[in-house]
């Protein structure tokens, strides 16, 4: 059980390694201060976020015997890890918008993507999250649990929801709700943005249509992890996984988690030429300052 503590630890500070890097040269580098960069100072704030609501918990059950958690650190688990899930694919949603005002409309691109509105953005994706889910977990809080045993390795709204005693039917209307106007708004904002951006590319240039991909391509595979993501939790949470061997259940079910912070500032790292030189300049400028002194 050590071996696996030193696998999720060090998972784990790679996770806030990455992002504190990525969010530490967005504020720092005077070229990025930009949209779209800001969108994914947002992004990678929130996988910290993210990924310390899940891994404490998991590394403290990992060293203990009992697989024991309080009802009080389970609820804030639960509410920590799905404000995650739906600020993460509005900061997407947002992404995409950004990218088709930059694209399809070039010249009006910093009077529509202003400062102000910029931070209004920011701040509705993450508050949205966070109010959507407070009142998810205050439905959650109030019902008379009759089972102990969540059948994941973290705590999970409906996996506790399951272990109710009483009549869950006003939370399931409300899940079921909270499930399209968490998922469906941001959704149509994706697709409308890039169906936009691919009818002024049809029209353009050989060379707008290469310039315009290499823009979007980032998004596009950061998206489509996390909705994959996504798809499997929505699978797990809602279908009888009893067939489907426990530990392809524990790996789908971390990915959601896992592999979105993991993975998005390594994307933009790589992709981004101005956030690679950023990078670049900065471990520059630090070796040079330790070799001075």
């Amino acid at each position: 059980k050590y071996l696996y503590f030193m696998i999720v630890f060090l998972l784990f500070l790679i996770i806030i390694f990455f992002n504190v890097v990525l969010i530490t040269v967005i504020c720092v580098e005077r070229s990025l201060h930009e949209p779209m960069y800001y969108f994914l100072c947002s992004l990678a704030a929130n996988g910290v976020y993210g990924s310390i609501g899940l891994f404490p918990a998991v590394l403290v059950n990992v060293l203990s015997d009992t697989h024991e958690i309080s009802r009080g650190c389970c609820f804030v688990q639960i509410f920590i890890l799905h404000s995650y899930g739906c600020c993460e694919f509005s900061n997407l949603a947002v992404m995409g918008y950004d990218r088709y005002v930059s694209i399809c409309h070039p010249l009006q691109y910093h009077s529509i993507m202003s400062p102000i509105r910029v931070c209004l953005l920011i701040a509705l994706t993450w508050m949205f999250a966070i109010c959507t889910f407070s009142i998810t977990i205050q439905l959650t809080i109030r019902m008379q649990l009759c089972g102990r045993i969540i059948e994941k390795i973290y705590c999970a709204n409906y996996s506790v929801v399951k272990l109710a005693c009483g009549n869950t039917t006003t939370f399931n209307i409300y899940a079921s709700l909270s499930i399209v106007y968490t998922t469906f708004p941001q959704l149509l904002l994706i697709v409308y943005s890039y169906v936009k951006i691919l009818r002024v590319c049809l029209k353009s240039s050989k060379e707008s249509q290469v310039k315009a991909l290499n823009t979007c391509t980032s998004h596009i595979i950061t998206l489509v992890i996390f909705s994959f993501g996504g798809f499997f939790e929505l699978i797990q949470n809602r279908f009888d996984m009893s067939s489907v061997p426990s530990v392809i259940q524990i790996l789908l079910s971390m990915y959601f988690l896992i592999l979105p912070p993991l993975l998005n500032p390594v994307i933009y790292g790589m992709r981004t030429k101005a956030i690679k030189t950023g990078i670049q300049r900065m471990f520059l400028e630090n070796t040079k300052t330790s070799q001075n002194v």
